[in-house]
């Protein structure tokens, strides 16, 4: 048994490469992209671990490139999801009662397998599979993913040094207990880093886990599995299973040792499982954790003393990176009157600059959607549009899916604050822009609270400051992330915490301790030195 007190690593952010002409991260990443390319890969699922193949196989494609697929995966089913159950519990008890400092070795060093030989790898997996270009998926799926990885060691180690005061006679503890059974992790297509971060977060903790990806973000979720297997996470703490969401849910939610779901996806999907939870609630063992972030329409509001340039480069980065399918992504936009022209223009100039196609063109800024699916949604949104005379497209508004799912960025241009696409999420690179009055400042802050269930993240342009103290209270609870001055994406581990409240989420905060928080069931321990052995207390004498 360890007999000191250790310090974990100083947690600090990966550094983000360039991948700048001839560089050599630059010239690596190329080599593993046709290598990737190359291959017709063959996934399995992961569990107990044991790699798992079935009969029933499903290809995988490029988004931007639908007629050459990367290889195909073993589709599971209910079987294979009571196999991950009992391999999470069977792997229970070894992982809870091992000493907190080797888990926290186990995920340090796949933040070092990840940032270092897995790096060109983990990049060429997320931009083949999802669409990413080079510099968007080397922030998410390697230097968010890494600083999920060591700051989450970090927050663990300031939880577990959170104590209670001790009286003269007397020493009291908290441990931090993993929660009894197993919890169910149900993650994205967008962000890797998200994915794994689901996951990893409740492991780190002490639980074990049953995993079930988005089905186009498999490709990057099994390069995830093989750096927590050279990293040494032991069999059955993190299960990977590929099977249909309701037919997931339907083991996972009726089985008594569930203990807590971690979640990112759709508002309507998080609130059909936690109603199924609820329904359920007494066969299980203890009440679950629901930990949740879901959907969002998320601002920009400019105040007339704003500059046209900054507002402009924060909407064409902030509303189109990543094709918009970012759940902070801008996708309303209110501009004041006399600053709109300014706007519109650089926005173009902008716009007109951009590059779309395949991610392995590096000189492309715009890639696909992620399926066929969100494609026909946008289009449709698009073309509605289109035939409305109340609004206007001022930029973009074309789209192909001839060799992939390309969706030029659009903006829409609207009279009317509540019009649809000002207040549904869309999930893509369509934004929507309503010019105000200037005088209507106050107003147009209502409207912004008011005309969108969620609450994720939003962005306030000024250089007023009285007006940035007005935007601010007004908008209190209209974000969970809130940017001033900024664009309203790229939060990072560490410096600012990520989710929202209302209908965006549990406001659970991934990348900090309050996340880990979740996942423990912590346990009061009073000891006495010397207890009574006289029941009688003092004021039972007589005067």
């Amino acid at each position: 048994m360890s007999n000191a007190f250790f310090n974990v690593p100083v947690a600090k952010n990966e550094p983000v490469l360039s991948y700048a002409p001839k560089s050599k991260e630059k010239i690596e990443l190329k080599k593993v992209l046709a290598e990737m390319k190359s291959q017709y890969l063959d996934i399995p699922m992961y569990i107990g671990g044991n790699k798992i193949y079935s009969d029933h196989k499903k290809e995988i494609f490029p988004p931007h490139d639908v007629k050459n697929p990367l290889g195909q995966y073993s589709q599971g089913n209910s079987g294979h999801v009571q196999m991950a159950i009992d391999a999470a519990l069977s792997a229970k008890k070894d992982w809870e009662n091992m000493s907190w400092q080797d888990r926290a070795a186990i995920f340090l060093k796949a933040a070092d397998l990840l940032a270092g030989p897995f790096r060109a790898k983990m990049n060429a997996a997320t931009m083949l599979g999802q669409s990413k270009n080079v510099y968007q998926s080397e922030i998410d799926a390697v230097c968010e993913l890494a600083d999920f990885f060591r700051f989450n060691v970090r927050y663990m180690t300031e939880i577990y040094q959170q104590q209670p005061e001790s009286m003269p006679g007397l020493w009291n503890r908290l441990e931090y207990r993993p929660l009894e059974g197993y919890v169910f992790a149900l993650t994205p297509f967008n962000f890797t880093s998200i994915a794994a971060n689901l996951c990893s977060a409740p492991a780190l903790m002490g639980n074990t886990v049953v995993w079930k990806p988005s089905e186009t973000q498999i490709y990057s979720a099994a390069v995830i599995m093989e750096i927590y297997e050279a990293a040494g996470l032991p069999p059955g703490v993190i299960n990977l299973v590929y099977v249909d969401g309701p037919q997931a849910g339907e083991v996972i939610f009726n089985h008594k040792e569930f203990a807590g779901l971690h979640f990112t996806g759709s508002t309507g999907v998080f609130q059909k499982l936690w109603q199924k939870i609820g329904q359920n609630i007494s066969m299980y063992k203890s009440y679950p954790r629901i930990v949740g972030e879901t959907g969002g329409k998320d601002f920009v509001v400019a105040h007339p003393s704003a500059l046209a340039k900054e507002v402009a480069v924060a909407l064409s980065r902030g509303a189109f990176e990543f094709q918009g399918q970012k759940c902070s992504a801008a996708s309303r936009a209110y501009i004041p009157a006399s600053l709109w022209p300014e706007v519109e223009r650089f926005l173009k100039a902008d716009l007109s600059d951009f590059k779309m196609g395949s991610p392995e063109n590096f000189t492309n800024f715009i890639n696909a959607v992620i399926d066929e699916k969100s494609f026909d949604k946008l289009s449709g949104f698009i073309d509605n549009a289109k035939n409305d005379s109340n609004v206007r497209i001022v930029a973009g508004g074309h789209y192909d899916k001839t060799v992939g799912y390309f969706i030029e960025p659009t903006v829409i241009l609207t009279k009317d604050p509540h019009y649809v696409t000002m207040c549904e999420e869309l999930f893509g690179p369509v934004l929507t822009i309503y010019v105000y009055d200037d005088e209507k400042w106050a107003e147009t802050l209502d409207l912004v609270d008011k005309s969108s269930p969620y609450a994720l993240t939003g962005a306030v342009f000024s250089q007023n400051r009285y007006a940035l103290a007005e935007a601010f209270e007004k908008l209190r609870h209209s974000a969970g992330n809130y940017y001033i001055n900024d664009k309203p994406t790229g939060a990072v581990v560490g410096q600012q915490p990520f989710g929202g409240g209302r209908a965006s989420g549990t406001n659970d905060k991934a990348g900090s301790h309050l996340n880990l928080l979740r996942w423990v069931s912590p346990r009061t321990i009073k000891e006495n030195f010397v207890p009574p052995a006289d029941y009688t207390y003092p004021f039972l004498a007589e005067e």
